[in-house]
């Protein structure tokens, strides 16, 4: 039989044919299914491996454990929060960025069992695989926060956030409601996807102020949970010149823990004095939800470290205890960035040490920790940031890249969605650095 999609264990028989993009095998077997890997999570680092790893293996030998219909590029939030992009120009159908090689089982995982090579899915299949990556991302904790669900269930309100899909076109609808007050912007206590993202619109907002005539009665506040208003030096430097400029205060060490809608007041607890908190009055509050990992990873301890995250190497991205699994992007324990930019360096490493592990041979490709943070400043700026695990500069190109560019915010509003839709989830993009080569004359 051509193509071999799975095998029900119950019907003892094959489900044969050529792969049909986009078409879940979850409503036609609700029972067994078998696979040489699974791929549990459809988004940027799951499409990209399971794209090189079908194309390598053939049709019906990946699987990947997708729930959504729809597949969404996050870092455009920012720029829809800003009113630069639509929501729209945000998402494409799932069935059309997944692998056509590979099967799409619409549907999401309820447990991880890495002892017997099997994850349950929550309509009650179960997948067993030969080898498992994990790529499910991760959670955004809005409930964490007292208050903060309601206030962003009211129409036309002055809380928002660019996080969710849900949410994200309240932002711009928010910032041109705003007439004065304190405009309040947080960083949560929790890891964040993308830390860069809490700053852009800061900075996007301040310049909108000032575009619409608002600025002279906007108190504009950025506060952060952290120690540093960014986390590595050589940016963090550029970016306080310009919170200066710009006037806008930085609490650091404070951290949003409820959220008062019928007063719009916002409580704060200082994190270096436990039990100290203060209350802020907002016109208008962007929150950045608190971040963790997936309940269902979390829920699995031999798969996880004490926190939750897949307990991967940080070099090989290849579990510690299960040698037949790997993570990739925001849900392993790898200790850099949480970014798009960094899924796309892993996508080779990821690939090219699961094929070896397949082989039979040690793995041997190393990730480096790249990440990349296009920190949008505005409506024609932004300040490209690249580092490494130790945090140290990894740039691009030939110039210095802490200074706001002009065509640095073209390649992020312009050059870097397509390059996202047509490249990574094809899993024909593996970051710059065969470009920072070429750039920096190191071939």
């Amino acid at each position: 039989m051509m193509n071999v999609l799975c095998y029900s264990i119950k019907t003892k028989s094959f489900l044969a044919g050529s792969v049909l993009r986009g078409i879940s095998t979850s409503s036609i077997l609700n029972e067994n299914h078998k696979c040489k890997l699974l791929v549990v999570g459809g988004g940027a680092g799951g499409c990209s491996v399971a794209a090189k790893a079908s194309n390598k293996l053939g049709a019906g030998k990946v699987i990947v454990l997708e729930p959504a219909e729809n597949h969404y590029y996050q870092p455009m939030f920012t720029l829809i929060g800003g009113g630069i992009k639509k929501l729209e120009d945000s998402f494409r159908p799932m069935k059309t960025v997944l692998p056509a090689l590979a099967t799409w089982i619409k549907d999401s995982a309820a447990k991880f069992e890495p002892e017997h090579n099997t994850v349950h899915t929550s309509s009650g299949d179960k997948i067993e695989y030969e080898y498992l990556l994990v790529a499910v991302g991760l959670q955004l904790n809005y409930d964490k926060i007292p208050g903060l669900q309601e206030a962003l269930s009211i129409p036309n309100g002055k809380v928002c956030s660019n996080y969710s899909p849900r949410y994200v076109d309240r932002t711009y609808q928010a910032l041109r409601n705003f007439t004065g007050g304190n405009a309040v912007f947080t960083f949560p206590n929790s890891p964040v996807k993308c830390p860069g993202a809490p700053q852009k619109i800061l900075y996007i907002a301040e310049h909108f102020f000032r575009k619409s005539n608002k600025r002279k009665n906007a108190q504009v506040h950025y506060n952060t949970s952290l120690p540093v208003l960014f986390g590595v030096k050589h940016y963090a430097d550029a970016l306080w010149e310009i919170v200066k400029k710009r006037n806008i205060n930085v609490n650091l060490r404070t951290n949003l823990v409820e959220v008062k809608p019928t007063t719009d007041e916002a409580v704060f607890e200082n994190l270096d004095k436990p039990g100290e908190q203060f209350t802020v009055k907002y016109e208008l509050l962007h929150v950045t939800p608190p971040m963790g990992a997936p309940d269902v990873l979390k829920a699995c301890k031999s798969l996880v470290n004490e926190v939750g995250f897949v307990d991967v190497s940080k070099d090989t991205l290849q579990h510690q205890k299960f040698s037949n699994v790997f993570a990739i992007g925001d849900c392993s324990s790898s200790p850099n960035s949480k970014t798009a930019a960094s899924v796309a360096a892993q996508s080779q490493v990821v690939y090219k040490n699961l094929m070896a592990v397949m082989e039979g041979k040690a793995p041997t490709r190393i990730f480096d920790g790249y990440a990349s943070c296009p920190l949008v400043t505005g409506y024609n700026t932004c300040v490209l940031a690249e580092f490494d695990y130790s945090l140290t500069p990894l740039e691009t190109f030939p110039v210095d890249q802490s200074k706001e560019r002009l065509s640095m915010y073209l390649m992020k509003k312009d050059i870097m969605p397509p390059l996202y839709w047509h490249l990574l989830l094809n899993g024909l993009w593996n970051g710059p650095g065969l470009m920072r080569k070429l750039m920096h004359y190191r071939l």
